[in-house]
């Protein structure tokens, strides 16, 4: 950095914030200099999006003052936030979907014309599109568009509005490994501009790659601030956990037994009646994780729903246990032993309002002991659920407490607790770690493969391409809805998957790079 870059641009001193039982930051000091990457790292409710959602103007702080450019300033709402230059990118995306991208953007600006312009924005948005390397159609309908795309329209909507301070919440948690590189040079340009960035991640490798300095959070205070260079990986995780975490985890060979899922020649549409799946085959074994590599948007959540029941394919079948199941319903999947871990896990996998132990029985709640006579047993539910909380460590005050009010790694613990619990045979699991800090994401790949030791078949979805080297047994690469080619995870590498992933099928790649 030079000399114009290490002007303070922003400082946050003594930020406290506090909910019912809960100490979510406790005087925390955080400073921003002038063309700045700063990676702010913590277990999942550390507290790092609550200190940036104060800085955003989403809550109040209790205690503290923000200063930009050496003057106190009081943010209120989002829209303060907005007009002192500073824009966030959630991990849960603020888009309305049923609006075009250029609608979007342009949504609740100032002084927009009574019937805006939408040529001048959408040449505006295509130009700064190119430049930022952050293509996308500004026509498109949000609902159109996957969740890498829509978060590029977020990042967009920011540059659109002339931020100064970008706040990225997790954003390389829905990208692929090419994506979070044109994620990084996108940071350069914005940082050769002079403007900062808050990066929250829990991906070691980017904080490595992305930042310039690192704060690393643990209950609510700040505990640690390193330079990017005098730091490591093995470190940062140490500091976020209070322990030495398992980068790699040991793996028993793979044992399979009888093939529990095959699909033939399955074609499906999307939402928009286009191809989504082309005569995609697959099996799965007993004891075996099978993982899916795909950049996204390429028929991942249409696989994934195909096998659970909730989209008929519109050719091909679906056999579990060598039974035709093409035509059953999401109820009767799971009768069959089929367990879901969804993408959303907010949205799909679990009711924001309902308390932790009742998402736990969701599984549960048709059989005794939870329902006698077709009446629920608050008791039980109550005992069925310390169980689970107990077993997987989920944190959460009690087991009535809203299961929206814990962090997102104990959300997820949730999710699988309930989802392990209830399974039989075939658990689908999509993007089960994404936003996850290190720790969490060590407990729920150790728990997948504690799934394939006791004998069932995972079906694991991911974007992250170590999540599948490291625990797949084979690994088939989706593009346009077609599988490229299925190869045995200690036989080939990232690069390899890689080209995959970009439309090279397994038959155009030479002999060495599979084997």
């Amino acid at each position: 950095m030079d000399n114009q870059q290490l002007q303070v641009v922003l400082e946050m001193r003594g930020i406290t914030k506090r909910f019912p039982g809960v100490l979510a930051n406790d005087k925390v000091d955080l400073t921003l200099n002038a063309g700045e990457v700063l990676a702010l790292l913590g277990e999942n409710g550390a507290g790092k999006s609550t200190l940036m959602n104060v800085l955003i103007g989403l809550y109040r702080q209790d205690e503290g003052e923000i200063y930009l450019g050496g003057k106190r300033v009081e943010i209120h709402s989002p829209s303060d936030a907005a007009d002192l230059g500073i824009g966030m990118v959630h991990q849960n995306f603020k888009l309305v979907r049923t609006m075009t991208v250029a609608e979007n953007i342009i949504l609740g600006l100032k002084d927009l014309p009574f019937i805006p312009k939408i040529q001048e924005v959408t040449k505006r948005i295509k130009a700064l599109s190119d430049q930022y390397h952050l293509k996308v159609d500004p026509s498109a309908y949000i609902w159109q568009l996957s969740v890498g795309e829509q978060q590029r329209v977020e990042i967009l909507k920011l540059i659109y509005r002339g931020a100064s301070i970008l706040i990225l919440d997790e954003p390389t948690a829905v990208l692929t490994p090419q994506e979070a590189q044109e994620l990084e040079h996108v940071l350069e340009i914005l940082t050769s501009e002079g403007k900062s960035a808050i990066f929250i991640t829990h991906k070691m490798e980017e904080v490595m790659a992305f930042s310039d300095r690192v704060l690393v959070l643990q209950q609510g205070k700040l505990i640690a601030s390193r330079n990017t260079d005098e730091t490591s990986p093995q470190e940062l995780a140490r500091l976020m956990v209070g322990r030495e975490v398992l980068f790699r985890l040991d793996k028993e060979p793979c044992q399979p037994g009888d093939t529990v899922l095959e699909l033939k020649d399955i074609c499906a549409m999307d939402n928009r009646g286009l191809p989504a799946l082309n005569d995609l085959s697959l099996e799965i074994k007993s004891g075996e994780i099978l993982g899916i590599a795909g950049v996204a948007g390429n028929g991942q959540n249409h696989l994934a729903e195909v096998v659970t029941g909730l989209k008929k394919p519109s050719k091909g079948q679906v056999i579990l246990n060598g039974k035709d199941v093409t035509q059953n319903s999401p109820l009767q999947m799971i009768q069959s032993g089929v367990s879901y871990i969804p993408a959303d896990r907010i949205g799909m996998g679990a009711v924001g309002n309902m308390a932790v132990s009742e998402n736990l029985s969701m599984k549960g709640y048709r059989k005794e002991p939870i329902t006698r006579n077709g009446i629920l047993q608050p008791k039980q539910i109550t005992k069925f659920a310390k169980n689970l909380i107990e077993l997987f460590r989920i944190a959460t005050p009690t087991p009535a407490t809203r299961i929206k009010f814990l962090s997102g790694g104990n959300i997820q613990k949730a999710i699988l607790a309930r989802e392990i619990d209830s399974c039989s045979g075939l658990m689908v699991a999509v993007y089960p770690s994404r936003g996850l800090d290190v720790g969490a994401t060590e407990s729920v790949r150790k728990m997948l493969l504690d799934q394939r030791q006791r004998g069932l078949a995972v079906l694991l979805i991911s974007e992250d391409l170590d999540e599948l080297l490291s625990i797949s047994d084979r690994i088939a690469v989706l593009f346009d809805g077609r599988i490229m080619g299925v190869v045995p995870s200690e036989h080939v590498d990232s690069e390899t998957l890689g080209l995959m992933m970009g439309g090279v099928p397994i038959s155009a790649l030479p002999d060495e790079a599979v084997s």
